[in-house]
């Protein structure tokens, strides 16, 4: 029996694809899916795949579908608490990032690599996607994705989009409701957030590791209304605030920020924040609220800076945070969950893995962070995937992306 290893390395030989059922099927089989995907492409409208605003769409993004025979191994090289379990929901993503859930249990991918919005679709509630919907094609570097109202909010490296969704969820209509993010420089990620005010937050990482940005979006989130008018600086002083959730019980935005580098294993910490309007976050003369900048700051620099809700082991790269306060976990995990990227300045690599933060009633950090899920790097140095965003699902599981291994991951409890 091949290993959950051995067959993702078989799959990307045999060329990408984004549905993860029918492996059962004969190679003839396989590959007639395959033309018949490569015609109906070839068909497709335009190059987003959806019609420009105020026209009637052209042949929509092809779906796809089929059925599948038994249940899906559990990720055995996952090390998690007692009673949980982690399954592969999907696999075959190119670059999955940001991840949200939309209506009927839809799964909403923003596939990076490809430049695509997907759909996963697990209509036999069997706790794997079994259907594949490409929503729309041809964005420009989409790391983010957001539902609401019959519509989705794409983040992409220099604009927000708004895709209205069709009942089949492939985009019908597309609207570039924000057009003047910077592009380039040293974080290109742009997520966009639906806060408890109903607005429209943007994040934007810094174009350096340690500099003075002259463009007012950059270390920053920006606040926009729905319609993407009326922007203004919301918080500023974050590197690269990368993830952005809704407290739900202090219902506030709260982010992951990413620490700068090449001061040492442990300096500064990655963060967590809870944003307020306004707030000064330090970047780049203070650091998590305590550390000044040797190069930049000064004695003063930390002064009114707005401190973390919850300090990080540095060069995590924190990225997606999740919270679970309606998930079907044990009420003793039912908290912040922060997915780590994975080090790369650093000696001692670090992360690749998701953390739990524990919250009291009122929504307030209550404990250091520690281990939820690990395994996706091996002792010996290997790296069996990079998780990158999170989200709960309408079952109370914990989703998991993985822009490396290019799956998603399911975290359940199973008692």
């Amino acid at each position: 029996m091949r290993t959950v290893r051995e067959r993702r390395r078989m799959e990307r030989r045999q060329g990408p694809h984004v549905t993860v059922a029918g492996r059962g099927r004969s190679a003839v089989h396989r590959a007639l899916l395959i033309t018949l995907g490569c015609a109906l492409l070839l068909t497709a409208c335009g190059p987003l795949g959806v019609a420009p605003a105020g026209k009637t769409p052209t042949a929509p993004p092809v779906t796809s579908s089929s059925a599948t025979t038994g249940r899906l191994p559990d990720l055995t090289y996952l090390h998690l608490p007692s009673g949980f379990r982690a399954t592969e929901y999907a696999s075959g993503l190119r670059g999955a990032r940001f991840i949200t859930f939309g209506p009927s249990g839809a799964l909403f991918v923003a596939e990076r690599n490809t430049g695509r919005i997907l759909a996963l679709l697990d209509p036999g509630r069997q706790g794997r996607a079994t259907q594949t919907v490409v929503v729309a094609s041809g964005l420009n570097d989409p790391t983010s994705v957001v539902y609401a109202d019959g519509a989705l909010y794409v983040g992409e490296q220099t604009r927000v989009t708004r895709l209205t969704l069709g009942p089949d969820l492939r985009a019908t209509a597309e609207r570039t409701l924000i057009s003047d993010l910077p592009s380039g420089g040293r974080h290109v990620t742009r997520t966009v957030l639906l806060g408890p005010d109903g607005a429209l937050y943007v994040s934007i990482g810094s174009s350096c590791d340690a500099c003075i940005e002259s463009d007012p979006h950059r270390a920053a989130v920006w606040r926009y209304n729905r319609d993407g008018s009326g922007g203004r600086l919301y918080a500023h002083g974050l590197r690269n605030a990368v993830g952005m959730a809704v407290n739900p019980v202090k219902r506030q935005v709260w982010v992951t920020n990413n620490g700068r580098d090449n001061l040492g294993d442990n300096v500064p910490p990655d963060s967590v924040y809870a944003l307020r309007d306004g707030g000064n976050y330090g970047w780049p003369r203070c650091h998590a609220g305590v550390i000044v900048d040797p190069d930049l700051g000064s004695a003063d620099s930390c002064m009114g800076i707005v401190q973390p809700a919850a300090n990080l082991q540095a060069h995590s790269a924190p990225l997606g945070l999740a919270f679970a306060a309606q998930s079907q976990f044990p009420p003793a995990y039912r908290g912040l969950y922060v997915a780590y990227h994975g080090s790369w300045n650093r000696s001692a690599p670090t992360g690749y893995k998701v953390v739990f933060i524990p919250l009291d009633s009122a929504g307030n950090v209550a404990g250091p962070p520690r281990d939820f899920a690990t395994g996706w790097r091996r002792a010996n140095g290997d790296v069996l995937g990079r998780p990158v965003g999170l989200a709960v699902g309408p079952d109370g599981a914990l989703y998991v992306s993985d822009d490396t291994e290019g799956a998603i991951v399911r975290i359940a409890y199973a008692g």
